[in-house]
């Protein structure tokens, strides 16, 4: 299901410009600070349909003639194309207020086809603007508020408005006049915690993992430089790890190791399942080079499971590891993670080969687990 950001236009994304509040030549175009950098990036690293929804009082009458709204209008839209946010559409009430058209905002006349198509999540929708209508709106369609205003003071509301302020505030997630707050809002939002547990007589397995993170980590295996390598995961992807893994190493390391890449793979499948649909770049790649070291590994998250291991250890063990155990784990994560890998290194300390190889395979799966700006199934086939 998709998701909407509902935005006004005058007040949201341009400045308004009082007394007649009408944008009819360039020099009254003046971009809300920062609104431009925000929003792109809110398109390319979010998931949500961009729908401009705005009144334009008498549009079409002499008191405001087509002739010199279009061209400004469209320059408008021209510039925010650019920077690469697009709106799926575009919806322009032209009547006054005393009309009191079911087309104009807070009305929903023009915005009936989000409400009978259950394509779209409204719940999980939000109308960006800076008036109370906006917000009113936000309630007609089932929507979330973010209001663009102040946080010390209400915007100027009428008396009747007013009046249903009290049943409409807890729809209010958000008021600000800063976009860049409101990115922050949108990003943090977004990001979702998956678990998986992984239970058996040989290893008791408990992962935690947001994608879309800030690369901060927990691990204990109960194998030191297990850690620091699973930390080099987290650390360069940007993805959250919690890792907890209790195992029989009173017998060896390789339930543990092995447990653990089944265990991680399954809730990394589980993250991106529905990210998938929402338009992951789906392929990732990474060259890392470590001192004398020179590590590539590359991935396709499509659905089907693969490794290819071209590397060559000297030494039996690293830290406590078996170096056989490296392959291994990444194995057990490509199987479970329903995903190719492709990993190659070439080098003489093998400290550095398999650390490279690990902080590569970060790297590519930060790649890989971006939004595109399309929003496409990554897949012509139009199945992963």
């Amino acid at each position: 299901m998709k998701k909407i950001l509902f935005i006004d236009r005058d007040g949201t994304i341009i400045k308004e410009s009082p007394p007649t509040y009408q944008i009819d030549t360039l020099e009254k175009v003046e971009f809300y600070p920062n609104v431009i950098f925000f929003l792109t990036k809110i398109v390319h690293e979010l998931t949500y349909d961009l729908v401009m929804v705005t009144n334009q009082d008498g549009l079409g009458t002499e008191r405001f003639p087509e002739k010199n709204f279009w061209p400004i209008h469209n320059h408008i839209l021209k510039v925010l194309k650019t920077e690469g946010i697009n709106f799926s559409s575009v919806h322009i009430d032209k009547t006054f207020q005393e009309e009191k058209s079911p087309n104009r905002k807070p009305g929903t006349g023009m915005l009936t086809s989000y409400l009978k198509d259950s394509y779209y999540d409204l719940p999980k929708s939000f109308v960006i603007g800076d008036r109370f209508t906006d917000v009113i709106l936000a309630k007609n369609l089932g929507c979330k508020s973010i209001w663009i205003n102040k946080e010390d003071h209400n915007h100027i509301i009428s008396s009747n408005e007013f009046s249903i302020y009290e049943d409409v505030k807890n729809i209010i997630v958000l008021k600000t006049d800063n976009w860049k707050k409101i990115y922050e809002y949108l990003k943090n939002i977004s990001k979702k915690f998956f678990v998986h547990k992984r239970t058996t007589l040989e290893t008791d397995v408990k992962i935690t993992l947001r994608l879309y993170g800030k690369g901060k980590s927990e691990i204990q295996t109960g194998l030191g430089f297990f850690d620091h390598l699973l930390q080099q995961i987290s650390f360069h992807s940007l993805i959250d790890l919690n890792i907890y893994t209790k195992g029989d190493l009173h017998v060896d390391e390789h339930h543990s190791i092995e447990d653990t890449g089944i265990t991680l793979g399954k809730v990394f499948h589980k993250a991106i399942n529905n990210k998938k649909k929402q338009g992951i770049e789906r392929y990732g790649f990474s060259l890392i080079p470590m001192d004398d070291c020179l590590s590539t590994v590359a991935l396709d998250l499509g659905g089907r499971s693969q490794l290819s291991w071209n590397v060559q250890f000297l030494r039996e063990k690293i830290g406590k590891i078996p170096t056989e155990m490296f392959s291994h784990f990444f194995k057990s994560f490509s199987s479970s993670a329903k995903c190719n890998l492709h990993i190659r290194s070439t080098g003489e300390n093998e400290h550095h080969k398999i650390e490279s190889i690990f902080k590569a395979f970060a790297k590519a799966l930060k790649m890989a687990i971006q939004i595109n700006s399309s929003h496409h199934l990554p897949s012509s086939k139009g199945l992963l």
